[in-house]
């Protein structure tokens, strides 16, 4: 016969005493959520991050707590209101973006490479040089030169990737064509302009959109841009996937290109070899 559980009936009234009992399911969320908010709201800084991902120290935490679901409610009304207030933020941080799009008091235009007569893009200097520490060396003066008065030019990015990078410069964010379409430009513009934000911005989407397909590319972009993480995440997924991309016509193209990645990527593979054979 099957418990009767007092959180995920749908017919309370007709609960058989005792009636303050719950089902397997109920009892380990519960457990789980609790010790979730240990773990994350925990008094003590000193820990190692061992001791903080030890699942098992937090149960024996919420397993002496008496009011540990109460601080797990407590704990979600304050994640919302933290939620609401970043929201505000975001709409009140909006207004730069309106400026972008209306030109709002703009007082420097920004070129691309081979714009091809296509007009320049208005810009706020202030708001460039904030972003970004190369810009503001860009637009700054000093003994041996002038402020530009006028323009700058970005030559290694075309119109629709300018627009692009000012569009997150402005926002913070970009609609997901933006993002899927120029990544990799948007990626190496901001390794060259020291763009922090934008450069985790683009390493996540990167990593969570790899695939077969792409996975060459975004390997090649890690080594332009140094970025060690993506470029151990490209690899792995290599070893992991490699014969549906070491045997595909693309990776010839790409180990003519890059020899030294590809060299790389034939160290992983021995390696993973090496470490399948040790197991066996």
């Amino acid at each position: 016969m099957l418990m009767d559980c007092s959180i995920c009936t749908t017919m309370p009234s007709f609960l058989r005493p005792p009636r303050n009992t719950i089902c397997a399911a109920c009892y380990d969320g519960a457990r789980s959520l609790i010790s979730l908010v240990n773990s994350l709201s925990s008094p003590n800084d000193n820990k190692t991050a061992d001791d903080k991902s030890n699942v098992g120290n937090s149960i024996v935490t919420l397993s002496n707590s008496s009011k540990g679901f109460a601080k797990v409610v407590k704990w979600v009304k304050e994640m919302k209101e933290m939620e609401e207030q970043v929201n505000d933020k975001v709409v009140f941080l909006g207004d730069l973006q309106v400026a972008f799009r209306e030109q709002m008091h703009t007082d420097i235009l920004v070129k691309p490479g081979n714009h091809h007569g296509l007009p320049p893009i208005p810009a706020h200097r202030a708001l460039l040089a904030a972003k970004s520490e190369i810009f503001k060396n860009m637009l700054d003066s000093d003994g041996c030169k002038e402020a530009p008065t006028d323009a700058i030019t970005l030559p290694e990015l075309d119109r629709d990737e300018l627009e692009s990078l000012l569009e997150f410069l402005y926002k913070g964010s970009l609609p997901t064509d933006k993002v899927e379409r120029h990544v990799y430009a948007l990626s190496v513009a901001a390794d060259k302009y020291m763009i922090p934000f934008l450069q985790k911005f683009c390493q996540r989407h990167m990593q969570t959109s790899l695939s077969s397909s792409n996975v060459l590319d975004v390997l090649e972009i890690s080594d332009v841009c140094s970025n060690i993480t993506l470029k151990t995440t490209a690899l792995n997924f290599i070893v992991e996937n490699n014969e549906d991309i070491v045997f595909s016509a693309r990776y010839e193209a790409f180990a003519l290109k890059n020899a030294h990645l590809s060299v790389q990527i034939t160290r992983a593979l021995l390696l993973d070899l090496k470490k399948v054979n040790l197991i066996i």
